[in-house]
């Protein structure tokens, strides 16, 4: 028999920790921190299923046929609307619908990335940015946004783009401060470099008010559409549902236009019937509704999570309590600990983490672990961190 083609080259660089997650979900009475995943009690079933019952009875039209490839005119209406703010104004012609935000990533890297270009991205970073990219091979150029030694500047310049998660980033839940996001808007006009504004997790503030947004501190021009260099990547995957795969891009009208041929050769259209009910769940204020006991419960499982954490790995962990988002980044205190190992002695204890190596883009970190909060119970987190610690001292007691 001839032999087939090879597969392409890219793929062997990637990660087989995804692959991990998803025969992790057959063990039974595993708990699992590993994911990125919201808690099921947030949906509002019956108010979801009446919203899809009428987008297909009263906008058959629209939900059931082809969408435009932008999106729903009246959602991208309504995007614009509830985005723009001081300086900040944006049209329908600053909006593209996508299927989730991680096609928002891939249409990105699609659009702007030659083969082994650079990227400067916040470090550690999210890994379904990285997977997307990894097609293209890119080289990256580490921001760490904390460092007292950032240079914005330096690592933006000749890059193709620039990547932040600066709303509770994933992995590590940080906050980027005010400050941090003036130098990034700042460099990224100086440079002429892109700068995305990653925000799955903006919402999700628990303890203080919202800082603001580098897409608004990027508007210099009131009354004028934006044309800025801020990327803004939304999502409704934490504040309604993610099977809905709804996203969108906010940007400067020429990238959008980009970006919609980009996506009519990927998809063609985003779901007419999930951006309908998606439009209603904006526009009839339950999106709204279910934020605030959305926060009640994320912020209790948080507090359950790091008191857990307090009682049982305060030997073996540092961490910080993060402010928002879904997750908290433990490093280990003893450097002997590879965290791609605990992952597996993990598996064997009940309990699933995420190493750091998937998020740094060398894959050389193997110091940290990444735990999410959002998904279990407050019972299962205080039980899972229970068997993470026993897990951590079988792994450390075989180095």
């Amino acid at each position: 028999m001839p032999q087939r083609p090879a597969f392409a080259k890219w793929l062997d660089d990637t990660n087989d920790v995804t692959a991990t997650f998803l025969a992790a979900g057959r063990i039974p009475g595993l708990v699992n921190l590993g994911g990125g995943l919201p808690g099921t009690e947030i949906w509002p079933i019956p108010e979801m299923a009446r919203l899809a019952t009428s987008a297909v009875t009263d906008h058959a039209d629209e939900t059931l046929a082809y969408a435009p490839v932008a999106g729903l005119p009246k959602l991208r209406d309504l995007i614009a609307s509830r985005y723009s703010e001081g300086d900040l104004t944006l049209t329908r012609d600053n909006v593209l619908i996508t299927s989730g935000g991680a096609q928002a990533l891939n249409l990105i890297g699609t659009v702007l990335l030659e083969q082994g270009s650079p990227i400067a991205s916040q470090t550690p970073a999210y890994l379904g940015a990285l997977d997307n990219w990894r097609p293209r091979q890119p080289t990256y150029r580490p921001m760490r946004l904390d460092a007292n030694d950032l240079d914005p500047v330096a690592a933006m310049t000749g890059a193709q783009f620039a990547y932040t998660v600066p709303n509770f980033s994933n992995p590590t839940g940080k906050l980027v401060d005010t400050a941090t996001r003036r130098r990034l808007v700042d460099a990224a006009h100086e440079t002429g470099t892109w700068l995305i504004e990653d925000d799955p997790y903006g919402t999700l503030y628990y303890d203080d008010a919202p800082l603001p947004r580098m897409l608004t501190l990027s508007a210099d021009c009131a009354g004028t559409p934006y044309d800025g260099p801020v990327i803004y990547l939304g999502t409704v995957s934490k504040e309604l549902a993610p099977g809905l795969r709804i996203g969108w891009i906010i940007a400067a009208p020429e990238l959008i236009e980009v970006l919609k041929a980009a996506k009519q050769s990927a998809d063609m259209c985003s779901s007419g019937l999930c951006q309908q009910i998606t439009h209603d769940a904006f526009a009839t204020g339950l999106a709204d509704d279910m934020l605030p006991g959305i926060l009640s419960l994320y912020r209790a499982r948080r507090d359950a999570l790091c008191t857990a954490m307090d009682t049982h790995l305060t030997d073996l962990f540092t961490w910080e309590h993060p402010s928002g988002g879904m997750f908290v980044w433990a490093t280990a205190k003893d450097p002997g600990l590879d965290t791609n190992h605990l992952m597996q002695v993990g598996l064997d204890h009940g309990v699933c983490i995420s190493p750091s190596s998937v998020f740094d883009p060398e894959g050389r970190d193997h110091t940290s672990i990444r735990i999410n909060f959002t998904y279990n119970t407050e019972d299962k987190l205080a039980l899972g961190i229970e068997r993470l610690a026993t897990a951590t001292r079988a792994a450390l007691a075989n180095t």
